[in-house]
């Protein structure tokens, strides 16, 4: 059965109704690889989770077609543009609108979220691109020099630069501080569709209807390579996450490109016709296609694609010989990316902010406009149960390494491959522990015991056929004794075991005509789950050796991010009760941290964990609230002050991180004994929030 999995180099994940109407753009969230945004003829958003048929959510708002979505970087927010030219920002976590963007008067045609500030930029059909301050909800500048449409905006790595691709075959670079391009590629023969920054290095890469990928160095604005061999338009390109090759996605193949010498290193073909994003996770290439109304999504398997090496014949470029043996990257070593001190934002942006917004187009909006657009732009949920499994993981306690989705299985080649299987299946002993070594580590286990299955053998009836057969499905032996469900709140010093039940292990009684478990298998029950246990507890120590080496050798922030980071509580939990010892060492830094991770603790059903996230809580109201309140209240400055500003900027991140939390500690100080005291003292503490600032 592997080795057919395996013969799988690319296939269909699945196809499904997206929209009432034509799908006109989607996007994939390039962190996880598995969300997906719909926009559609419709005027409605929809977001699904890749290879689940059923949506999580629609957004609702646009008066006119969605033509453009994108996901920002932590895959919490996404940015929606339409034929009218209307941009909408919309919290996934807070299933609602953030802002309404109005100020360009043509079809939106891409968008991107800056990596560092709360800054997007958008392109248009009328030539123009836009720099946009989300907080401020304006537009902070301009960027003129297209002569025809922009398809393609994105953000450099650091977030200085700007690169656009245009219909006018050239692609600009824009200096985001200086507010001016800082020079313009014009190799390509046809419009530009697609443009991208290499990961680390400067360099970009863009892709046209002319059929090539063009490379352009950023340190001495030339052009170093040009890979040719497309039968159809380029549509999408992506680089690897490593930086050492570049993906390009065409109508019919994928195809795997190196620079420096020009090669292609290997051609996947993949049918997936106008395939309009590409992202990589776990070794694998996932891609999405539309048409009319239904999407379809495709998997590559890297681990058999070829990515260094000869390239393939008949692609080389320049009559560069097949038996050369330069290496793929060439001798040139180039700078890298550095993220800069202060965002775009500090300096020469905020100089203009003002003056742009004083422009004559009717970019800023009058607070009543914004409130009604609020209003008819609603978030419905429609899966409940994947919204709060993505976006409000509050419940769940991941004690596991940083969590890594599952590789997506490569389907089987034929209907034999699902007999034989099958066969296999009907043939595991009632206690494979016993024969087969641990299971798989999942990405998804938890580190709480693994609850025993006991399965009693019940006597068949002597049959005259002497050979051994399987028996038949028999519903499950009805016992006496039933677990006892588990509480709400697993207590700090509980005395006994979760996910045991010592009925499982006692003599069955006599009215049961199921044999009573053996020793050895109530032992093999007994140890179910401890390797994998072991294994959860070395990677949770792992962790911690990792923070605790960020810790001395940066600072006590980066420690925190870190942990914050790893997707696993009981670390975070760990880092807090140390430095909730040792109050002078919190700084407003931390609380924009702490915060968001004291949200999650508050709601956990350990109490250990609601016990220190309640602490962190008591020490920032009590240590930070009159900073926070005071630099809210405090009139704006004269000129730049770009100290007070960040510090603002935080201010705000915590004000209404806690006033969220206000609400929580609210609901839960109702709750009757120790837990619902601690929270009610909580509630006091936090009563200066209900002020308006």
């Amino acid at each position: 059965m592997a080795a057919a999995h395996s013969a799988n180099i690319s296939w269909r994940l699945q196809a499904f109704e997206a929209h009432s109407s034509s799908v006109l753009c989607l996007a994939l969230g390039k962190s996880s690889g598995r969300l997906l945004v719909t926009g559609g003829e419709d005027c409605r958003v929809n977001l699904w989770a890749v290879n689940k048929p059923n949506c999580i959510m629609s957004f609702t708002g646009h008066k006119n077609p969605v033509e453009c979505v994108q996901f920002n970087v932590s895959e919490d927010q996404i940015i929606t543009g339409s034929q009218s030219g209307s941009i909408r920002v919309w919290d996934m976590e807070a299933a609602k609108i953030l802002r309404t963007l109005m100020g360009h008067k043509a079809n939106i045609t891409s968008l991107a979220f800056h990596p560092y500030s709360d800054f997007l930029a958008s392109s248009s059909m009328d030539t123009n691109i836009k720099l946009w301050d989300i907080r401020r909800k304006g537009c902070v500048f301009r960027y003129t020099g297209h002569t025809q449409a922009v398809r393609s905006v994105a953000f450099s790595p650091d977030g200085r630069w700007l690169a656009s691709a245009s219909d006018d075959k050239t692609v600009k670079l824009w200096d985001l501080n200086q507010g001016k391009m800082l020079t313009e590629f014009t190799s390509h023969s046809a419009s530009v569709s697609i443009v991208q920054f290499h990961p680390t290095e400067y360099l970009l890469a863009s892709g046209s209807s002319d059929r090539t990928v063009k490379l352009w160095d950023l340190e001495k604005f030339t052009k170093v390579g040009s890979v040719e061999g497309s039968t159809t338009p380029i549509r999408c390109i992506c680089f690897s996450p490593d930086g050492d090759c570049l993906y390009s996605g065409a109508a019919d193949s994928l195809r795997v490109l190196g620079w420096e010498p020009d090669c292609c290193f290997d051609v996947v073909p993949v049918g997936w016709g106008k395939v309009s994003d590409l992202a990589i996770c776990n070794q694998q290439l996932i891609g999405v296609s539309h048409q009319l109304s239904t999407v379809s999504s495709y998997v590559v398997d890297l681990k058999r694609v070829k990515r260094s090496g000869s390239a393939v014949q008949g692609v080389v470029q320049d009559n560069q010989s097949l038996t050369e043996t330069k290496d793929p990257k060439g001798n040139a070593l180039r700078r890298s990316y550095e993220r800069p001190m202060t965002s775009c934002s500090a300096q020469g942006v905020k100089q203009r902010l003002d003056a742009e917004r004083r422009s004559p187009e009717g970019e800023r909006r009058s607070p009543s406009e914004d409130e009604a657009d609020e209003k008819v732009s609603t978030a419905e949920i429609h899966n409940p149960e994947d919204y709060k499994e993505i976006f409000q993981p509050k419940n769940v306690i991941c004690r596991t390494p940083p969590r890594i989705p599952e590789p997506f299985t490569a389907p089987p080649e034929d209907d034999s491959v699902v007999s034989i299987s099958r066969q296999l299946k009907d043939l595991v002993s009632p206690f494979p522990d016993k024969q087969q070594g641990p299971p798989p580590l999942a990405s998804s286990t938890p580190v709480q015991r693994v609850e025993p299955t006991v399965v009693s053998s019940v006597k068949q009836p002597a049959s005259s056929n002497p050979a051994p057969a399987a028996p038949p499905p028999l519903p499950p032996p009805v016992t006496t004794a039933m677990c006892k469900p588990q509480p709400k709140i697993i207590l700090s010093d509980r005395k006994e075991p979760i996910g045991l039940n010592v009925a499982d292990f006692l003599p069955a009684p006599p009215n049961n005509r199921g044999r009573s478990p053996s020793d050895a298998d109530a032992l093999a029950q007994i140890k179910k789950g401890h390797e994998t246990m072991c294994v959860m507890l070395s990677s949770r120590h792992r962790n911690l050796e990792t923070v605790r080496g960020v810790w001395a050798r940066d600072d006590i922030r980066s420690a925190l991010d870190a942990a914050a980071s790893m997707n696993d509580l009981s670390i975070v939990v760990d880092i807090l009760n140390i430095i909730n010892l040792h109050p002078l060492l919190w700084r407003l830094d931390l609380c924009t941290t702490i915060i968001p991770q004291t949200e999650k603790l508050l709601q956990s059903k350990y109490e250990s964990y609601m016990q220190t996230g309640c602490t962190s809580l008591k020490l920032i109201m009590k240590h930070f609230w009159r900073l926070i309140s005071d630099t809210l209240k405090a009139p704006p400055s004269v000129g730049v002050d770009i100290t007070r500003e960040e510090r603002h900027q935080k201010c705000a991140a915590c004000y209404k991180q806690l006033k969220n939390l206000s609400r929580l500690v609210r609901n839960k100080a109702s709750q009757v004994g120790r837990h619902g005291s601690t929270f009610r003292e909580l509630q006091l503490l936090m009563a200066p929030l209900d002020d308006s600032l």
